[in-house]
């Protein structure tokens, strides 16, 4: 491949780094690479590398998150790109870390072009978004907000190692993660690029999408308390079954995501008791989680949600505690720059969609700094989080030459 402005397929080189990086993994199935691990560090080296390569400088920060800088004009400020380096496990070879190589491709492609950004740019990638390793997450984002909480640093892997002590096994200072924080009065702001994760612009037959919010998110706590009994002998008018109580909870949850427009709503877990086959449940517990752009939809669900399980279980004389447990609100992305993320996609041949976010990402933490914007790319099948996980070169073009633009238009 020749790298030398129009004559470069910047879509296949995304591709080809991004195979690069795929091979940075614990070996199995999939993508494998949990922050603060030598799967971690052989990423850092191979884009670092590459960051060099392309002009940029280059720093590892303390919470973890690689920088690679484009000094600009003095006074323009600087835009902030970026995504995650780490993944699930047994994960794809595009989430997060798609959202690192884009933008520095994007670079390459102006420096051979023979055009310079007005501005300064910084192209990040995160150590930590997907909260696998440590049950915390978004610190690297939430460390140039200035919004990380320092005790997460205590908080400990599976193999009880804490935080604190595998970043400072990786050759960062944790104590200095405090002093992280960016000047909001210089950035310009920051824009994130990742697959959807679903299957809108696939079926819209588009490359590109623009993100008008990142959605909001609670999750509800159900616990059901009934009698059991021998499922031979207990007659069924009278029964006190939990889980039958359950199901309709479950089922409400389905029914008020289906009829009100931008709401999802889950029920991803849930046990019972005694769970054998020949018993009547006596008890349920089980989690109910909802999403929406609109905050005042996203609770008036949850509302709603413990409205009916109260009915429902005075109706059945079963025990009832429903709690809220987690509450993130939703994230509207910048208008300034959303708009002209629309322009670029328009100009590249797209219609500009706008769509939200199902799913949270380090934009959602770097809105506390700054404005921020996001380009989704397709994925095949709306696949994440999986080996199957597919963006195609061709789109990963488009995205290219968008962020390229968009950097230009900041003149």
């Amino acid at each position: 491949m020749t790298v030398s402005g129009a004559l470069t397929d910047w879509g296949a080189c995304a591709a080809d780094l991004l195979d690069d990086l795929a091979s940075l993994s614990v070996p199995g199935s999939g993508v494998t690479r949990l922050p603060f691990t030598p799967e971690h560090r052989a990423a850092v080296d191979f884009l670092s590398a590459r960051m060099k390569r392309a002009g940029l400088e280059v720093g590892l920060d303390d919470a973890g998150t690689l920088v690679g800088r484009l000094e600009g004009p003095a006074g323009r400020g600087t835009l902030l790109m970026g995504s995650h380096q780490d993944s699930v496990r047994h994960g794809g070879a595009f989430d997060g870390i798609m959202g690192v190589v884009l933008p520095l491709v994007a670079l390459e492609k102006l420096r051979a072009e023979g055009r310079e950004p007005p501005c300064s740019v910084e192209v990040l990638g995160f150590a930590d978004e997907e909260g696998v390793r440590f049950p915390t997450a978004l610190v690297g984002s939430r460390a140039l907000a200035g919004t990380v909480d320092p005790g997460v640093l205590d908080m400990e892997d599976a193999e009880g190692m804490t935080l604190r002590t595998a970043m400072a096994g990786f050759g960062l200072s944790p104590e200095r993660i405090g002093t992280l924080k960016r000047d909001p009065g210089d950035v310009i702001g920051f824009v994130e690029t990742h697959i959807e994760q679903g299957p809108v612009l696939e079926r819209a037959g588009e490359a590109l999408g623009v993100v008008s919010a990142i959605c909001g998110i609670e999750r509800h706590s159900i616990g059901i308390v009934g009698e059991t009994g021998h499922a031979g002998t207990l007659p069924m008018e009278g029964r006190k079954d939990a889980l039958v109580a359950a199901s309709a909870i479950v089922t409400e949850v389905n029914r008020l995501a289906l009829e009100t427009e931008g709401l999802r709503g889950t029920v991803g877990a849930m046990t019972i008791g005694p769970n054998v086959v020949n018993a009547v449940p006596r008890m349920a517990r089980l989690t109910a989680e909802f999403r929406s752009p609109d905050d005042a939809v996203r609770a008036a669900a949850g509302e709603a949600l413990h409205e009916f399980a109260e009915a429902l279980c005075e109706r059945m004389d079963l025990g009832l505690s429903c709690g809220l447990t987690y509450q993130q609100p939703a994230q509207p992305c910048a208008a300034g720059l959303s708009d002209r993320l629309v322009k670029a996609v328009k100009a590249a041949g797209g219609q500009g969609l706008v769509l939200p976010s199902g799913a949270t990402h380090d934009a959602s933490a770097m809105a506390d700094l700054c404005p921020v914007a996001m380009l989704f790319v397709r994925c095949r099948g709306g696949v994440s989080h999986r080996p199957e996980e597919y963006a195609a070169p061709e789109d990963m073009g488009q995205a290219v030459a968008v962020l390229a633009e968009l950097m230009m238009s900041l003149d």
